[in-house]
């Protein structure tokens, strides 16, 4: 954040000052809403939660070093005190990018959101300082207090928009207001609670409303390859960029291949030339996502044969995402079990099937262990159900499914379409999918982890893990 005094953010935001004895004192950053993660000069902003009240830890945060606490009530420690503190930190997180005048890159989409914010994140820093949402901080509290993480010499600020609901997206692009939007995908994460992809496309589609004119530099982003995000042209006076795999994107692949780890190579074309790009990522869908990210750097002025270079030399960035690691005894587990939704979850098993015949070269098998995916309403069952055949179409070995109704819809799926008797198995958790595995694999074999957070995975890998083992390839 840049240095501001105490009294600067408490009129920034329309606070009152309580128990500061000095209004001078300057606020260096960062603002953090984790009073474990105050730094000296932090701004700590006290957030009630399901469990905790920030307000709670106010005292431990300033005795941390922190210049003050962004409070809804005083806390008797030094304070600023408003009405409501998200409203402040989307205020105070304007009013700095505003000063700022940094380049403001914002991306949304059904799927490959944080995955392609990495990929620009890389490409962006060889032009200069860049700021990135970290994880997926991407909603109305995520999204400011990345934005805040910006200083006085940062280039680029690329934050994920995440949405609920309509005008989620139009929320958070007012408060940090974007000069090139990105729209990945349209697809079925959060059905249940939109009701439909047409109510999704509408969501995702306020980025590209919001954008400056062409004339005023706005750049709207938008994949050539799905006609719900093509249609958002309609919608923008940006100067739209295609990118995909269609004849007419601007920015497209071709001569698309795997190799035998499913990592993707294809040749990148751009209005201004091409290059090959070979990438250390896992999963041909990472081919949409470096377009987007590859369209993006090449706006704002970067050389193909750079753009073809940086994303030669990406790599994943977050956690438990397409996490590719070869333990000692050869057996390949590949942790992407920080969420899911349909079209992740077939991403994800498409890319375990590109490993799998050099698994079977090497006598071993592949292994699709998955959970459920949440917030699909009523197109759970048939999601699910999609799903547990596309393991069998797709020839993974085994199907582990782990957890309850839908996990069995999973499985129930993968019978349908012809897995029968030991090729697919439906347990209770994750500590019965454990067991499983480790009375089970053999060297050579590998194994997805995929399913919406809730599923709890993620211990899963880390208990496959709990040996030395190093990145594969």
């Amino acid at each position: 954040m840049i240095a501001l005094s105490l009294a600067e953010v408490a009129a920034i935001v329309g606070g009152q000052q309580h128990d500061i004895p000095d209004p001078g004192l300057i606020a260096t950053g960062p603002v953090v809403i984790d009073s474990r993660e105050v730094r000296p000069g932090s701004l700590f902003a006290a957030l009630p939660g399901d469990r905790v009240d920030g307000h709670d830890y106010a005292e431990r945060a300033i005795a941390s070093g922190a210049a003050a606490v962004l409070a809804a009530r005083p806390v008797g420690v030094p304070a600023i005190v408003v009405p409501d503190v998200v409203e402040a930190l989307g205020t105070l997180a304007r009013a700095v990018v505003e000063r700022l005048g940094t380049t403001v890159v914002a991306l949304t989409g059904s799927a490959g959101k944080t995955s392609t914010k990495d990929l620009i994140a890389q490409l962006l820093e060889r032009l200069g300082p860049t700021v990135w949402t970290p994880g997926n901080f991407n909603n109305e509290i995520g999204l400011p207090v990345t934005a805040l993480m910006a200083g006085e010499d940062t280039r680029h600020l690329v934050l994920e928009m995440g949405a609920r609901g309509i005008g989620h997206i139009r929320y958070l692009a007012g408060l940090t207001p974007p000069r090139v939007g990105l729209v990945l995908n349209v697809g079925t994460a959060h059905i249940g609670e939109f009701g439909g992809r047409e109510a999704i496309a509408e969501a995702k589609g306020e980025l590209v409303e919001v954008l400056p004119a062409a004339a005023e530099g706005g750049v709207a982003v938008l994949n050539a390859d799905d006609p719900l995000v093509r249609a958002m042209n309609a919608r923008t006076k940006a100067r739209v960029v295609l990118f995909g795999e269609a004849p007419d994107a601007d920015v497209r692949a071709e001569n698309v291949r795997l190799d035998d780890f499913g990592r993707p190579s294809f040749t990148l074309h751009t209005p201004t030339g091409c290059a090959d790009v070979t990438m250390r990522l896992y999963g041909e869908h990472h081919v949409s996502n470096a377009l987007a990210a590859a369209a993006v750097a090449h706006e704002l002025g970067m050389p193909v044969a750079e753009v073809a270079a940086a994303l030669s030399g990406a790599g994943q960035l977050s956690r438990w995402r397409m996490e590719v690691t070869e333990r000692a005894d050869g057996v390949t587990i590949v942790n992407d079990a920080y969420n899911a939704n349909p079209e992740s979850m077939r991403a994800a098993l498409r890319a375990l099937a590109a490993m799998g015949e050099a698994a079977r070269a090497r006598g071993g098998r592949t292994w699709a262990v998955l959970g459920r995916m949440a917030e699909l309403g009523e197109e759970s069952l048939a999601e699910h159900d999609a799903v547990g055949r596309l393991v069998v179409r797709l020839n993974v070995g085994k199907l582990v499914a782990v957890g309850g109704r839908e996990a069995a819809w999973l499985q129930m799926g993968a019978y349908n379409e012809g897995s029968w008797g030991e090729e697919s198995v439906h347990v209770s958790d994750a500590q019965a999918a454990v067991d499983l595995l480790r009375s089970e694999l053999r060297p050579g074999d590998v194994v997805l982890l995929k399913a919406s957070r809730s599923a709890g995975l993620e211990r899963v890998a880390e208990a496959l893990l709990a040996v030395d083992g190093e990145v594969a390839g």
